[in-house]
């Protein structure tokens, strides 16, 4: 798996969105939280992934926007490290639901923790 964010892997579709918060399961690392599903997809990765921050907590775009392009970032630099090896398809959704603005270095670590929490739970090596 390599460290880029492709079209193709980004989580779209109402449907499987749908599908995904009312059969997901989920693990927490506040200020994330991931929401996963395991699926099939007919296009080959093994993970789709959004991410989303709430509008209640954090009224401008422009802060919205900032904190999912972190969350994206440090994502796209963790992802090959921890799901290299993973035999299933899933589809993520990463929630940001702090409530005050972060910096990356703090996204990053709980980006980390997070993984590892979904590998744990899944019971799924570390690559």
């Amino acid at each position: 798996m390599d460290q880029s964010f492709r079209k193709i892997e980004k989580l779209k579709g109402q449907k499987l969105i749908e599908k995904l918060f009312s059969e997901g399961q989920s693990v927490a690392a506040y200020p994330l939280r991931l929401v996963y599903l395991k699926t099939n997809f007919d296009d080959p990765v093994k993970i789709k992934t959004g991410v989303s921050v709430s509008k209640r907590n954090f009224k401008k775009a422009v802060d919205r926007n900032r904190i999912k392009r972190l969350m994206r970032e440090a994502y796209r630099l963790n992802k090959s490290e921890y799901f290299n090896n993973i035999p299933d398809q899933y589809a993520f959704m990463i929630l940001y639901i702090g409530k005050t603005q972060t910096d990356f270095e703090t996204v990053s670590k709980k980006m980390k923790t997070l993984m590892d929490a979904f590998l744990k739970q899944q019971s799924l090596p570390k690559t």
